[in-house]
């Protein structure tokens, strides 16, 4: 193992994680309705279609507002 160095600037920014959302597994349900309705029918292309789209949507309008909370500036200071 290595040793610590004392000497290290400090960190610049902090890692961002996005909070737990179902959003994706939905959005994936979506999807895997729209390939079913291949062989089942019409009744699920329309309900993966909008949930499909609905759920990319707000995926989408949820990611640019956690990316429009961080700081423009990354250069930490350097």
């Amino acid at each position: 193992m290595s040793e610590i160095d004392e000497n290290a600037p400090p960190v610049g920014e902090e890692i961002h994680l996005p909070g737990p959302t179902a959003i994706p597994f939905v959005n994936a349900l979506g999807i895997t309705c729209l390939v079913i309705s291949t062989t089942l029918g019409l009744p699920f292309l329309i309900f993966g279609a909008i949930l499909f789209l609905y759920t990319t949507g707000r995926w989408i309008l949820d990611t640019r507002r956690d990316i429009s909370h961080l700081p423009e500036d990354h250069s930490a200071g350097h």
